[in-house]
């Protein structure tokens, strides 16, 4: 069993694709409570790692615990109870209704029929994420962004303790990522524990409690000598020459851009 303050916990996990090894050897937890993102360059492997804690990939080495189960021994559910998990492209199918692919949501509670309780649970997410005006509208004919919302609702009609979140923010526009990290924000407050691979580090440093980094098939954090945002580090991170600017008792990263005059 892991720690009580520990919503997933890693050990000695390695992961490869066609003999190419992703990750090596990962240890690490991410504790209950807390807006977790997940960050470093394109190709590190962040989406592996998260779709390995989602269990959406088989792997021989090593042992993920959720909430103090053996990941590997989770039946699909008693894994929907506890995680949620929302992929980065999601493709429309059939002609459905926003309100009718939210309830989808409640399909590992619902035997036959859906009950009037879980078609509150999704008029509930429907009406938290903020998108009762698209209720009626036909999924399929939605921006990428509105799907995003959708797709979002759908995953908290499902009520799940955790949230693992690729990318969430990806077909938002500037408006709508910061409305829906706030969301984030607000779900943790009430208990949930949200953990989310995101692009954008400076985001993820303005809205996040703990942030992990991909980097050379590792799992890595700060040390208590340097912060997250810290221009070094996450120079070394991102392979790329950074300035940290002060916000607010942390950082916002920029390029160093080296101006040539004359």
């Amino acid at each position: 069993m892991g720690a009580i303050n520990q919503a997933i916990t890693v050990k000695n996990l390695s992961f490869a694709f066609s003999g190419l090894k992703v990750l090596d050897d990962v240890n690490t937890t991410i504790e209950a409570g807390k807006l977790t993102f997940i960050l470093g360059r394109n190709g590190s492997g962040k989406s592996t790692f998260l779709r390995l804690l989602a269990g959406l990939l088989a792997f021989k080495n090593g042992e993920i615990e959720i909430l103090g189960n053996k990941s590997s021994q989770l039946s699909f559910a008693e894994r929907a109870k506890i995680t949620g998990f929302l992929n980065q492209q999601h493709k429309a199918v059939f002609p459905f209704k926003v309100e009718e692919v939210v309830l989808t949501g409640r399909a590992g509670c619902i035997n036959f029929i859906p009950k009037k309780s879980d078609v509150a649970m999704a008029f509930q997410a429907i009406e938290k994420v903020g998108i009762a005006h698209l209720q009626s509208r036909i999924y399929s004919e939605l921006s990428g962004g509105e799907q995003q919302l959708v797709m979002i609702s759908r995953l908290l009609a499902q009520n799940p303790k955790i949230l693992l979140l690729d990318e969430p923010t990806s077909h938002l526009d500037f408006t709508n990522q910061m409305n829906l990290l706030r969301l984030l924000k607000t779900l943790v407050a009430e208990g949930l524990t949200v953990v989310s691979v995101l692009h954008d580090p400076n985001m993820a440093f303005v809205f996040g409690d703990d942030f992990l980094f991909v980097k050379d098939k590792q799992i890595i954090r700060s040390t208590p000598n340097f912060e997250p945002w810290d221009a070094g580090f996450l120079s070394f991170v991102y392979q790329s020459k950074l300035e940290a600017i002060p916000y607010k008792g942390r950082a916002i990263l920029v390029p160093q851009i080296k101006v040539v005059t004359g």
